[in-house]
Formats: structure tokens, sequence, C-alpha cells
């Protein structure tokens, strides 16, 4: 399907997949269950932008601050990210989606970031989803790199600095040519970004389902879409006359 166009077109969206520890806790399992269960989510996301013609899914899958949880629970994590690209990394490329991943990947561990590398690779020609992984990933980190990318190329005469605009810092960030997304969705009824894509969300539209992430659905992704359609995009301006 091809994706919409228009003031209202859902071209890219950002997940804050939230609430895994709190779904494992009220059925009385442990955390990494919730973790666990957590790929049917991800799948069921991935399969309904494909069929509404989003080009962009983002899903903030491990922060810059989640080192600091218990190292159990770290390992756990990165031992499911690379299960995760093993059992569905064939139906990905089937359906030409483009896995991609933003942060800072070299500090992942070897196997986990060995198995995204190659995923990337081998998916690198698909035309269909861009799938984003936020791994090792801070909206604060992201905007640190690329000030201090720019001051590298200004300090090796590469870039003047007084040419460093909006557009400069767009094209440092780790994926440049990604647009910014059109809708952020953040799981279990909290509402924060949490160090979420800083810069990129600045005018996104928000949406807060109280649903936990083990349990986002696509009927969920239904209603996200309703209502982001039921919202005016005014990017600092004023409605069109005749909506305000």
């Amino acid at each position: 399907m091809k994706s919409e166009s228009g003031p209202r077109a859902l071209r890219s969206i950002a997940i804050i997949m939230d609430g895994n520890g709190r779904w494992a806790r009220g059925r009385g399992l442990r955390r990494v269950e919730g973790h666990r269960a957590a790929e049917t989510s991800i799948r069921e996301s991935v399969k309904w932008c494909g069929e509404k013609g989003v080009e962009w899914l983002t899903l903030f899958a491990f922060s810059t601050e989640n080192w600091s949880r218990p190292r159990s629970e770290v390992s756990f994590i990165m031992r499911l990210l690379s299960g995760f690209i093993q059992r569905n990394i064939d139906e990905l490329d089937e359906e030409r989606v483009k896995l991609l991943a933003m942060g800072r990947l070299a500090a992942l561990p070897e196997g986990p970031g060995d198995d995204l590398r190659r995923a990337i690779g081998r998916t690198a020609g698909n035309d269909g989803l861009r799938l984003v992984l936020a791994l090792n990933y801070g909206g604060r980190a992201e905007i640190a790199d690329a000030a201090g990318k720019l001051a590298s190329e200004a300090a090796q005469g590469r870039l003047d600095p007084a040419a460093i605009d909006e557009e400069a810092v767009s094209a440092a960030l780790y994926l440049p040519g990604m647009p910014d997304p059109d809708l952020v969705i953040r799981t279990s009824g909290e509402q924060r970004f949490s160090n979420f894509m800083l810069w990129q969300a600045a005018y996104s539209e928000l949406y807060f389902p109280e649903v936990l992430w083990p349990d986002f659905r696509r009927e969920h992704l239904d209603q996200a879409l309703e209502v982001y359609r039921s919202r005016q995009r005014r990017f600092g301006g004023l409605a069109p006359a005749g909506t305000r």
C-alpha cells in the first residue's frame, strides 16, 4: 500500500515501548518475561505499518540509561535482541523491510552487535518499511554527538561555524535521512519523552495510550491513527481558515 499525502499523512511513527516490567509483575512473572512477550507487539506493529503505507517505524529498544539496570536483565535484553533478529530476519527481508539502527552502537556487546550489522547489511537494498531500532540511544547523547561532529569539522576548517544552523545539526544526527516522526506513541500511560528523539520530535503529535506494550496490538494502532487524523498540525503557525 502506498503512503498517504497531505498534512495529516502518517509517514513516520516512533514508539516508546513502555510497560514490559509492569505487565510481567501484574502476572506474577519475572521482568524479563515482559521483554520476551514484547516481541509479538513489535511484529504486529511492523505488519500494521506495512499495510497502512507508513514509511518509517522507530522503536525505542534500549536507552543509554538502561545500562544501570541489573546486569542479568541487561544481558537478557541483549540476548533477546539477537534472538529477535535471528527469528524474524527472513520474514523482514521477504516483506522488503529495511532494518536500520541508531545510537552509540559501537558499545553494544559483540554478539548482538554482529547480528544487528549482518541484518542491516542483508536488508540494505530493501524498499519497504524502514524499521529503526534505537539501541544504546539517548536524545541528549545524539545531540551531543552531533555537536561534537560539527565542532570537529569546524576545527579542521571544513565547516564555517557561522554556517551551523538547524539543517546542519539535523544532517549530523545518527540517521540524517530519516524524517521527523509525525506521531510519537508511548504506551503504559506515562507521559514523558524519557530522552527519546528530543530534536526530531519537536513538532510531533503525541499519544499516550494506557495499554502496556506487551498487550499493544493493531487495534491500538488503529486508535492512534484515528486520534492523529483528528488533530490539526500547525508547526507553530495557525490552523487553516475555517478549522480553528
